[in-house]
């Protein structure tokens, strides 16, 4: 199996995790968890998996102080901003606003990458893109379509709209990194930086948490979003901006409504429909094109 092939396997695992997180988060929070606990556990929890995973096996990692400065922002953006921003408004909005509202990152990293890393526009990446969108945008409206505004609904439809910013800054600021360093060593850093700021933020609100009203449910839940849509998620895509390039690894994001729906079929038992059908096959036409490279 060459390398290309194992990128997009692991970031089609990666927006497995979190495509069906946002049912995860919904079973947690805001009722049991507030959003800003929920991050604080998240970040904190993971960037100590990180470093216990360095304490095990230190490598020398060769970051100079300019790198530093860009881990910084890497974790400001891809871990406080865009898990806070996530939580909150998953924990406001419905989960078909939430999956929705999420595609709006690979536009937005298509056009970061095109100004700033200068990656270039071709016919079939356009056409993956329009064709992505389209598919994911039938397949969450046929999920729910009697869906009406409300103030509360409103708010976190935009906070997710700025996760989905957050991290696509991310991905453009971590594709430098990516080309010269270790990813493991990379999200140990972010990871890191980003709890400095989460923890203390989420720190108030995670002592209020009233533990022993959890359930098993509850508990595999949070430990899903802690490891899985997190610990794992994470290495998965970074693993996929070094071998496929941020755009192309932005635009898998389309699988995210196509996971989010399967999994509300087989936990909530929703029926399948032409309308979902279509959908799923206009997402995975739209991440081919999107990836696709004429050969000259």
């Amino acid at each position: 199996m060459g390398e290309q092939t194992k990128a997009r396997i692991a970031v089609l695992l990666g927006n497995f995790f979190f495509g069906t997180s946002v049912i995860a988060v919904k079973q947690i929070s805001p009722v049991l968890i507030p959003a800003i606990a929920l991050t604080a556990i998240r970040v904190g929890s993971v960037g100590i998996l990180f470093w216990i995973m360095y304490l095990i096996h230190p490598t020398k990692t060769g970051f100079k102080k300019n790198d530093y400065w860009r881990l910084l922002l890497c974790g400001i953006a891809g871990i406080t901003l865009n898990q806070t921003f996530s939580i909150k408004g998953m924990s406001l909005t419905s989960p078909i606003h939430a999956s929705l509202l999420v595609l709006t990152t690979p536009i937005t990293i298509s056009l970061l990458a095109a100004w700033f890393l200068k990656e270039k526009w071709q016919v079939f990446k356009i056409m993956g893109l329009c064709l992505g969108i389209t598919g994911g945008a039938v397949l969450v409206f046929s999920r729910d379509l009697s869906a009406h505004s409300s103030e509360e609904q409103n708010m976190g439809d935009l906070f997710v709209i700025l996760g989905a910013i957050s991290y696509s800054s991310y991905i453009i600021l971590v594709k430098p990194l990516m080309a010269k360093f270790s990813a493991i060593a990379i999200l140990q850093w972010v990871f890191l930086f980003g709890a400095c700021i989460s923890v203390p933020l989420g720190w108030e609100a995670v002592e209020g948490i009233q533990w022993h009203l959890f359930s098993v449910t509850n508990w595999v839940c949070l430990m899903y979003v802690v490891i899985g849509a997190t610990f794992l998620a994470y290495q998965l895509m970074n693993f996929g901006i070094k071998k496929l390039g941020a755009s192309a690894t932005g635009s898998f994001i389309y699988t995210q409504p196509f996971f989010a729906t399967i999994a509300s079929v087989l936990i909530f038992e929703e029926q399948i429909n032409f309308s979902k059908i279509l959908a799923a096959v206009m997402i995975v036409a739209g991440v081919y094109l999107t990836n696709f490279k004429k050969s000259i």
